[in-house]
């Protein structure tokens, strides 16, 4: 049985970021990704949206590490020469009902240290978005977008010079606490068991059921898993407008949303639909509801203008109809295993937030 300080399972762009947190404090970390290569499931299918920080509930851990994984990844693209651009988006109210909740939204956003949110009345927001249909907007002006695939090849690069290792097709099939650290039975060609001083549950998706594997960690700890699909479509022609264009927030997600790419390309999602088993099929007819609700906020849509894109899962940790849970990232202080780190629905603000994650969980790893 090999022996390694750390071991971080899972190698999307939080576990990335954990694994260069580690390995720059010094530590010996080997970073166990079941794929052929890192970063292909959660991390490779979302919208590629820095988000400010605005919905969470105000001292909630997303909030917080939203904000601060703002700032860290707008200075570490900056640093690591990653295509970004910070283009702005809108939140608008496509009714006067929804005016006042733009006013609620703005007040939430400022309790976490989101001061720059400006209210826009229809003719303002007309001028920056002659497109648009709206009552009025919320203009987010430190919200951006990012080459999520540039970030992670960037936090693996560092993790590795500071001695990180992956291994690919090295999926975590057991573990178990023993006296002298977490025992994990890893499968694939090479099936190994490694003893590890420490380990960071960075599975996605999977964490709960990977949590569940290991002999030793208390049940009551671990929590449900759901799984709410999103599917993208893409727009075909040309972009109608330059900033990002979110409706108000509805259950389970933001919406049907326009986001950019850094090709000016536009896609429309995600929608929410909860499944039972992972899966990543975009049904063509589900392009019927995003016509109605894209055309409140962009009338001009043409029919048969949404192509099927992508779709994404969002690993989360509440059910339908209940409210969405805050990130949990549980330490021995938690669950009382010593060494063991686990991080349970870990959706959007994921990405934003995945250097604060990484700071945070090289602050509580034994």
């Amino acid at each position: 049985m090999e022996s390694v300080d750390c071991v971080v399972i899972g190698a999307g762009v939080v576990g990335l970021a954990v694994a260069r947190a580690l390995a720059q404090q010094g530590r010996e970390v080997v970073i166990l990704e079941a794929e052929n290569t890192f970063g292909t499931i959660t991390s490779a299918r979302n919208s590629e949206v820095i988000h400010a920080g605005i919905y969470y509930p105000a001292g909630s851990l997303k909030a917080r590490l939203c904000v601060r994984g703002k700032a860290m990844l707008y200075d570490y693209c900056a640093s690591h020469q990653i295509a970004h651009q910070r283009c702005g988006k809108l939140i608008v109210a496509t009714g006067p009902a929804q005016v006042a909740t733009l006013e609620g939204i703005r007040a939430k956003a400022a309790a976490n240290g989101v001061g720059d949110l400006r209210l826009l009345s229809r003719e303002q927001a007309l001028e920056l978005e002659p497109n648009l249909q709206c009552e009025a907007a919320l203009l987010s002006p430190s919200t951006g977008i990012v080459d999520s695939h540039g970030v992670m090849l960037a936090l693996l690069g560092d993790a590795e010079r500071a001695g990180a290792m992956l291994a690919v097709c090295s999926p975590v099939q057991a573990g178990a606490v023993t006296g002298d650290g977490i025992v994990l039975e890893v499968g694939g060609d090479t099936a190994t068991t490694l003893l590890a001083r420490t380990v960071v549950n960075a599975a996605g998706l999977t964490a709960p059921a990977l949590a569940r594997r290991i002999d030793g960690m208390p049940a009551a700890h671990v929590p449900p898993q759901f799984y709410a699909k999103g599917c993208y479509f893409t727009l075909a022609g040309r972009a109608p407008f330059s900033r990002l264009i979110y409706p108000v927030p509805e259950a389970a997600g933001l919406g049907v949303h326009l986001t950019l790419d850094l090709g000016g390309q536009a896609r429309f999602g995600p929608n929410v639909r909860w499944i039972d088993e992972i899966e990543y099929g975009v049904d063509p007819h589900d392009a019927d509801s995003f016509y109605d609700e894209v055309r409140r906020y962009w009338p001009a849509l043409a029919d048969g203008a949404l192509q099927p894109g992508y779709a994404g899962i969002r690993p989360k940790i509440s059910g339908p109809g209940e409210p969405a849970a805050d990130f949990r990232i549980d330490g021995p202080a938690v669950h009382g295993v010593p060494g063991l780190v686990n991080l349970f629905g870990i959706e959007s603000p994921g990405l934003t937030a995945s250097l604060a994650i990484g700071e945070m969980v090289a602050a509580i790893a034994e």
